[in-house]
């Protein structure tokens, strides 16, 4: 044993200080490791729907009220069942309401109580006695402690009868069936993967971001319109004037004031004086959901939509100029339009222009801007810069979120990876940081070099080159025909806003798109990030599934699931359903295909596993194997007295 693990299993001792206490945890430990796993919920593309969202998080995609079924199918009907599930699922209001009706009483609170006790009996029955105490809601955690360890050789009924009648005669028994309901919750539900876009089009991003920073066991893998909210916080000012257009395109006023605190007032006054006399038809919101907090008429809504499309297009423009080495000369095109005619020339060919009014924009410097809007800009980017909020949930995305993950042998990314149409991986030209140049990589290896973009360009020393360099790229990252997070060969936002024609303003897909529903090119790719090519699944979102076109989630033999269904509003017109939710538990892969009106979502079985999944079998397992090995060695110091216990060092044996 050399210096550097005998100092290693002395910190080690510092939190086992004793042989027993390393003794016991090793058995703790490899206990934990016989459990069957926890299940595993992935969602993506969740775009600002907080309210479907949250419904799918609380109903645990439909799996609480199957244990529901599963405990109670004989015993209560259906209408019952459905009850008791929508109480789980959002206790306060339920109870708020019958309160209020005055249909609750002693023997309803004495018969949910029970019903309650046995689903959190069923739901905790994989977990360790600590693992559930872990789970439980402070105020009452030795009383459901006791609950669900009754021993033996207790009268189970009668103890249980007694207890409720306690708690029923101390006037608590609302607050402990509310605290029983998110126990149920928490246990069903042990890790949340979001594969992806978070952001943009629904209203309230922060409240999903709000909702997900109180769980304990949560991933992102992020998605283009993260990255777009990411680089704005970084300050970047095109992605800046990029987050306030899709939002305002949306009506989202809601998450950019009320959740986030951005001053919108400057943005308003500019647009009403500069845009004043101007219909600016082309630019109304779309109207998926009502302001709550500060409603705007949608006439002022479209002069402001109009003013930052403007900005933002000159950003775009100066961006690109400054970056030939992003290769992106062709995306050049406001600059490139003639104001005068009001006609764009795209590839060779002359188109005229639906909007031919800029009183913003010099024909013979177009992407200047000029001091009022520059000034707007000044203020925008201090308000991002200075919003608590928002850094806490960008910090939260950094935190724990990255450019993909691998986890118990699934590969987790947002798009795609860039590919040749050969189907070899293509290398991408990106920053290096440590050059001060740029750096050619593919695979797994240029999405871990994005991923150190992305932080740099938050965490970096502001305005150094590093930084800027990092800054800047995350531009590309969000629409960059070689960026993973984004797979198409353009983004066609000027053409699809100010031109007709529909051919120029088609979007093509990555060669990945066509290469993926392959079940051996899906192999590859897992070997490439060092996953069993037999046994493992990648799971992206990104695409919309067009289910009402008989499209499936479901590809390439069941090596690849798609699971962006349609949670939000603006694609389920598309999509024919309201979201997927792929789970993996001890037994199987599960699909759950959810409707808009909200109903139990239809659930099948997609991948039964071989035999049930335990911990030891999971990445979690393989921590705890090393821990436990690592307490071995400590046990072993200390019965070899290489390392004293803490108990004799201070003269107490």
């Amino acid at each position: 044993m050399n210096n550097t693990d005998i100092r290693y299993l002395t910190l080690l001792s510092q939190e086992y200080p004793t042989a027993e206490a390393a003794a016991s945890e090793i058995v703790r430990l490899s206990a934990l490791r016989t459990l069957p796993k926890g299940t595993e919920y992935f969602f993506s593309d969740l775009h600002g729907e907080y309210d479907s969202f949250s419904r799918l998080l609380r109903s645990a995609s439909g799996m609480i009220r199957a244990k529901i079924d599963l405990v109670f199918e004989k015993s209560l009907s259906s209408a019952e069942r459905s009850a008791l599930a929508e109480l789980i699922y959002t206790p306060e209001a339920i109870l708020k309401e019958l309160n209020q009706t005055g249909r609750i009483d002693t023997e309803w609170r004495s018969l949910t109580l029970y019903r309650l006790i046995l689903v959190s009996e069923a739901v905790s029955a994989k977990y360790t006695r600590a693992e559930v105490r872990k789970k439980m809601p402070g105020a009452f955690r030795d009383i459901f402690d006791e609950l669900l360890n009754v021993t033996d050789d207790v009268d189970r009924e009668y103890y249980w009868t007694e207890l409720i009648s306690s708690i029923l005669s101390t006037g608590v028994a609302d607050d402990f069936i509310a605290a029983l309901c998110a126990l149920i919750r928490s246990l069903t539900v042990d890790r949340l993967h979001i594969i992806g876009d978070v952001f943009d089009r629904g209203p309230r991003a922060d409240r999903i971001m709000d909702e997900l920073s109180a769980f304990e066991h949560v991933d992102f893998e992020w998605g283009n319109h993260d990255v777009s909210w990411m680089g704005a916080a970084s300050g970047n000012p095109a992605l800046i004037a990029n987050v306030i257009r899709i939002a305002l395109s949306y009506n989202s006023y809601d998450v950019l004031e009320d959740g986030y605190g951005l001053n919108l007032r400057p943005l308003s006054v500019f647009a009403a004086e500069v845009y004043g006399n101007d219909p600016c038809s082309l630019f109304y919101p779309h109207t998926l959901d009502d302001v709550v907090y500060d409603s705007v008429e949608h006439s002022l809504t479209a002069k402001m939509h109009k003013a930052v499309t403007v900005i933002q297009l000159k950003l775009e423009g100066q961006l690109l100029k400054a970056h030939p080495e992003y290769g992106l000369d062709a995306r050049r095109v406001f600059e490139r339009a003639d104001f005068r005619s009001g006609c764009a020339l795209i590839g060779g060919k002359s188109y005229p222009m639906r909007d031919t009014n800029f009183p913003t924009v010099d024909p013979d410097d177009p992407l200047r801007l000029t001091d009022g809007e520059a000034e707007l800009m000044r203020i925008l980017a201090s308000s991002f810069h200075h919003s608590l909020k928002l850094n806490e949930h960008i910090r939260l995305l950094f935190a724990k979120g990255s450019m993909y993950r691998t986890v118990n042998g699934n590969l987790l990314y947002h798009g795609c990876i860039p590919m040749n149409e050969d189907g070899s991986l293509c290398a991408v030209s990106v920053p290096d940081p440590e050059t001060g140049g740029s750096i050619a990589l593919s695979g797994k290896a240029l999405l871990d070099a994005l991923d150190t973009l992305a932080r740099t360009a938050y965490f970096g020393s502001y305005g150094s080159p590093e930084q800027t360099a990092a800054r800047d790229y995350m531009w590309v990252l969000w629409c960059g025909p070689d960026s993973p997070l984004y797979g198409k060969d353009k983004n066609a936002f000027f053409e699809r806003t100010f031109l007709s024609d529909d051919e120029v303003k088609e979007e093509r897909y990555a060669p990945y798109y066509r290469l993926s529903k392959e079940e051996e090119f899906c192999g590859r790719l897992l070997s490439e990030f060092g996953l069993d090519p037999e046994r493992g699944h990648i799971v992206n979102g990104h695409v919309p599934v067009l289910r009402a076109e008989g499209q499936s989630p479901v590809r390439a033999g069941g090596k690849l699931f798609v699971i962006d269904g349609g949670i939000s509003k603006a694609y389920r017109t598309k999509t024919g359903i309201a979201g997927y939710t792929l789970i993996y538990d001890s037994h199987s892969l599960r699909l759950a295909e959810h409707t808009p009106e909200e109903t139990t979502p239809s659930v099948s079985v997609v991948e039964k596993m071989p035999r049930r999944v335990n911990v030891a079998d999971t990445d979690y397992g393989a921590e705890l194997l090393l821990r436990i090995d690592e307490l071995r060695a400590l046990l072993s110091a200390y019965r070899r007295g290489v390392i004293k216990e803490r108990s004799a060092r201070l003269g107490l044996t």
